[in-house]
């Protein structure tokens, strides 16, 4: 059976959990990854001819297992993993991690419980992945990558650096050309690439027939090993990564016969170290500095990394650079440079990315993106300032779906858009900036001034201005300004409906129910393409590809549509997929609809605390692709409709009980059946009851509360009773359902409803805008100053009379 992502991604947290306290994430780290790249090396490649892999007797995951409980557990997985990078020349790279270490993983028991449940772990929440096959071996790829990213997240500024966040890997991967790259023997380069995440993410997007070549540079070996199983788990095994050296004192990539002679790559994508100190140490020059006007400072190797790259350009190589806003704006050897590179036309774009987007920096970034073709005929720059498209993710900023297509959509297709983008030309480079870049030079992308009226302050009225602020939504909805404001005097507007009469009045208006009637055709239209594509889902579905083809079209569907951003759009249509719709049609790819009939079982596993025996108890269970809420919600509702019906009649008598204690006088005979805790004892009730001489009153107030607690009683167990067999009935319907129903399931009640969710918020918004600004302007506006002034003197001369009355004035 298929693994969804989340559970694997679950299953490899778990696995961490078990190493936690003996080290820090950036150590346990190389633990897991070796774990997982053993495992998967041995599921796809153990005893196939001519795999990409060799994996040798005695040097596989089996082997492993076979040492769990062992006393030299630890040792015995240090050989096999020996073994397996003899094989593969992979000394130096899969190796790194000792799990004989007793410092870190301890000594003894502590050693082989550790190493046990972690194997454990590993054999019975791992799926085969020899049976994975969708869409590549794209799940065992992402899932490293899940790592990657939770551990940088963990290992925080220090120590995350290894790591570029995955959105922006897409966007270099993008606005680098490589996709539209032409013929075969396309080489790619990364001269400080991390874990590889960069190469990766470019070469997933080349066409097929280029026939990429990676080559990277990590000065980490550690490091470097991380990439080296990277690109393994992504099936190109075949790439160079070189550990241990410095790019600038030892590049590993030099001509073959030339001797200081750096090797040319069609495309670069990089993420150096920001402000490199320590760059010039052993440097050797390769005639990287030369002819740019300058050579790079001493202490500040951003410039010396982006010559290096250009120098390992051919003649019409592309690169995409992430550097520190710094290097368009600071003077000196560097104004030097960067006037160099406009002058020679390099620089074909900048894209100005958000602060706090990387795990080893919070400084604000930048994308410049090289390309030597047609250089010479360049005459400006395409400008992007996306500083403010993103969202918080615990204590760091992360970019959207939305923000990443939209950056890489308009760079690509060169889109000029107010306040976000724009082509500028050599001239205003030049002339009006002397080569300063610095992007809000060009680009004007703050917010415009919410301007205060002082006339409108002593006056009274709204300024007519501010109400024409709100055009595009005058536009869109004519007859709407005319129901919210009325003229006040010259210049000047009031409020024609009350404060709490906005919304009401918004969505009273025809034209805005007309626009909910647009919205829905527009979500209709695209789910009328979507409807077809979904239902064809095969082995042979490439889900990445399907998830581009659906987001183009609503796109395009949203493009006309005024008020909703078409981004805004996709991002609905996105979120969902990475939060739920791609694990769908993972499953659905490998398993088929016959999916959609499954169900998961939850256990909980108990211990006999006389026999140490283990058992099983279930907890419960779920449909696997679709939940069991919306079977009953289709099948059941009678049922469902009946339990809702008894739970409302608990409620209705515990809100009655709970209204009977708190009024209960000091002296009522309720208090005397009350506990400790402020709630009701049963024994006391019902002992009083049966033996003590109540008067009438005290004894019906008593016998209410029976009658009461009797009800909840009954009804809770009946509740318990349907319940039971309401689950039973639903879970056998699973097993039941036809194709069309399955379908129906799935697609209307589970994906449609929740992207449609996701686009009702979209027009909802709409009205929140206009009435969140209309009551901000009449809050501003609502008194005047010489009003308040008066209120003021009012209050004054109370307080005066007050002092007098009490002897304090004078």
């Amino acid at each position: 059976m298929a693994v969804k992502k989340s559970e694997l991604y679950s299953s490899l947290w778990a696995s961490c959990d078990s190493l936690r306290g003996g080290m820090d994430s950036s150590q346990y780290k190389d633990y897991i990854l070796t774990l997982l790249f053993v495992k998967y090396v041995s599921d796809k490649f153990k005893g196939v001819d001519y795999g990409d892999i060799d994996v040798p007797e005695g040097g596989g995951f089996d082997d492993m297992l076979a040492l769990i409980g062992s006393k030299n557990i630890g040792e015995g997985m240090d050989k096999i993993i020996a073994r397996l990078a003899e094989a593969n020349n992979l000394r130096g790279v899969i190796d790194n991690a000792h799990f004989n270490d007793g410092d870190k993983l301890g000594k003894g028991l502590e050693m082989v419980d550790k190493l046990s449940e972690l194997l454990s772990i590993f054999r019975d929440q791992m799926p085969d992945f020899s049976k994975n096959h969708a869409d590549g071996d794209d799940i065992i790829g992402d899932a490293y990558e899940y790592l990657m990213r939770n551990f940088a997240t963990e290992s925080g500024k220090s120590k995350g650096q290894f790591y570029t966040p995955a959105e922006v890997s897409r966007i270099l991967a993008k606005v680098v050309g490589i996709e539209h790259a032409t013929g075969s023997g396309v080489t790619l380069y990364d001269p400080a690439c991390g874990s590889g995440s960069l190469l990766l993410r470019a070469v997933e997007i080349a066409p097929a027939n280029a026939r990429v070549s990676i080559y990277g540079q990590e000065k980490d070996i550690t490091t470097a090993g991380l990439a080296r199983m990277n690109t393994v788990l992504h099936n190109q095994s075949t790439a160079e990564i070189k550990g241990g050296y410095s790019t600038f004192s030892d590049p590993q990539y030099k001509h073959e016969g030339l001797d200081g002679v750096l090797r040319k790559f069609d495309f670069a994508v990089v993420n150096p170290p920001f402000s490199d100190k320590n760059w010039t140490h052993g440097l050797k020059d390769y005639d990287r500095f030369d002819g740019y006007g300058d050579r790079p400072p001493q202490k500040n190797g951003d410039f010396a990394w982006l010559l290096h790259i250009i120098k390992s350009l051919k003649p019409n190589g592309k690169a995409a650079v992430i550097l520190p806003h710094g290097v368009l704006f600071r003077g000196n050897a560097e104004a030097a440079i960067r006037q160099s590179l406009i002058d020679r036309g390099l620089i074909k774009g900048i894209i100005g990315l958000p602060a706090n987007l990387f795990y080893g920096t919070g400084i604000p970034a930048c994308i410049l993106v090289i390309d030597k073709e047609n250089a010479d005929e360049r005459d400006g720059i395409f400008m992007i300032d996306a500083s403010r498209d993103f969202i918080k993710d615990g204590n760091k900023n992360r970019l959207r779906e939305r923000d990443v297509y939209k950056i890489t959509t308009v760079f690509n297709q060169r889109i000029e858009l107010q306040k976000y983008s724009r082509f500028v030309p050599d001239d205003e480079i030049w002339e009006k900036n002397a080569c300063n870049l610095n992007i809000p030079r060009y680009i004007d992308g703050g917010e415009a001034e919410d301007a205060q009226s002082i006339d409108g302050h002593l006056n009274g009225g709204i300024p007519a201005a501010d109400v024409e602020s709100l055009s595009r939504y005058w536009q869109a909805f004519p007859n709407l300004r005319g129901q919210l404001f009325a003229p006040f005097r010259e210049g000047f507007d009031a409020l024609a409906v009350g404060k709490d009469e906005v919304r009401d009045a918004i969505f009273g208006d025809a034209e805005f129910a007309a626009y909910a009637g647009t919205v829905e055709a527009a979500f209709a239209q695209w789910k009328a393409h979507a409807d077809g594509k979904l239902r064809a889902i095969s082995g042979a579905t490439r889900p990445k590809r399907l998830i581009v083809e659906l987001a183009e079209e609503i796109l395009g569907g949203f493009e006309p549509v005024a008020l909703v951003d078409k981004y805004d759009a996709y991002e609905a249509l996105l979120s969902y997929w990475n939060e739920t719709m791609s694990d769908d049609v993972y499953l659905l790819v490998q398993d088929g609809y016959e999916a959609i009939r499954g169900i998961e079982v939850f256990y909980k596993e108990t211990e006999n605390r006389k026999t140490a025996e283990k058992k099983k108890k279930e907890t419960g269970w779920d449909g696997r692709l679709v939940p069991k809420s919306l079977v009953i919600e289709k099948f059941f509702a009678t049922e469902q409709k009946a339990i809702d019906a008894k739970e409302a009649d608990i409620a209705a008598a515990q809100a009655e009980r709970d209204e009977m204690i708190e009024n209960a006088e000091e002296d009522s005979v309720i208090h005397s059946i009350l506990g400790e805790n402020g709630k009701i004892d049963k024994k006391a009730l019902n002992h009083i009851l049966q033996t003590a001489l109540l008067g009438k009153e005290d004894n019906d107030v008593l016998r209410a509360i029976h009658k009461l607690l009797l009800k909840i009683e009954k009804d809770a167990k009946a509740v318990k009773d349907l319940r039971a067999a309401l689950d039973e009935k639903t879970r056998a319907r699973y097993s039941q359902l036809d194709d069309k129903e399955c379908l129906e399931l799935l697609l209307e009640r589970k994906w449609f409803r929740a992207i449609r969710s996701g686009i009702d918020a979209l027009y909802t918004a709409v009205s929140h805008r206009i009435a969140e600004r209309v009551a901000e302007l009449t809050e501003r506006y609502g008194q005047t100053l010489p009003a308040l002034e008066s209120e003021v003197a009012g209050l004054e001369g109370k307080v005066k009379s007050h002092l007098k009355k009490m002897g304090f004035a004078g």
